[in-house]
């Protein structure tokens, strides 16, 4: 009994005297919460498939309320499409718990000044992402517009639902993963790879590749998405300049 008492008073192993046995059993820990979190999401996501699929396809019915529905050729079109629905819904759903469980991995190695840090990044990084994704759904439906007139007015416009998905839901990965721009520019001013006087010396060389980079990563390649993306990434290298001079002082 006394030896029981003593084991649980003994006190949990800090991080840099874990074994290697030790990191992985935690890291397994983790990464089932994330996989269990992720299967129900799925779940919940392939229940309420309709929801979702009407949400996607709006900016489709906004350019075209008359006739926005969608066509399939194979008879498994329509299962593949919910399968897919499920996964990026289950993805976008158990979010929270996946970078939740790769906060708690990651902090006990941390030292006190980079867990300062460590949470304003995260929310920042989050917020940023879900404002990626926003712009990318409210520009869609311009983007869209270009798409179908840029071939002329004798071509019928019958969209496959999978194909559509994909496009819709690529734009909104990269414009949300392209919002993290200000975040990398301000860990690298704060880990002291760059300075906010080298940033402002390479203002316009900045705004050239930025607007190439808009123009080659945006899937629809239409101008109006490439402006909606290129002017926030100006605006940000901008921010991130500021923000490096905050820190600095």
């Amino acid at each position: 009994m006394a030896l029981s008492l003593k084991r649980r008073s003994e006190p949990k192993p800090k991080p840099d005297q874990m074994t290697l046995i030790e990191h992985l059993t935690e890291l397994r820990r983790r990464v089932l919460i994330c996989a269990l979190a992720f299967v129900v999401t799925a779940t919940v996501a392939f229940l309420v498939y309709r929801p979702i699929l009407s949400f996607l396809q709006h900016p489709y019915c906004q350019i075209n309320p008359k006739h926005c529905g969608f066509y399939v050729a194979g008879p498994l079109d329509g299962l593949s499409l919910r399968i897919k629905i499920a996964a990026y819904g289950g993805l976008f759903l158990s979010a929270p718990v996946l970078l939740w469980e790769l906060w708690r991995f990651i902090t006990p190695g941390l030292n006190p000044k980079e867990k300062k840090y460590a949470v304003p990044f995260i929310v920042a990084s989050i917020t940023l992402f879900a404002a990626g994704v926003l712009v990318a759904y409210v520009t869609f439906p311009h983007a869209l517009s270009f798409l179908t007139h840029i071939g002329g007015p004798s071509l019928n416009q019958i969209f496959d639902p999978l194909k559509y998905l994909s496009l819709i839901l690529l734009m909104m990965t990269i414009f949300g993963l392209t919002f993290e721009f200000p975040v990398l520019l301000v860990s690298l001013e704060v880990a002291g790879v760059l300075s906010p006087k080298q940033l402002s010396s390479w203002r316009r060389w900045a705004i050239i590749l930025i607007v190439v980079v808009a123009g080659v990563i945006t899937p629809s390649s239409d101008p109006f998405s490439m402006m909606a993306l290129a002017i926030p990434l100006y605006v940000f290298y901008e921010v991130s300049i500021v923000i490096g001079k905050l820190f600095h002082r």
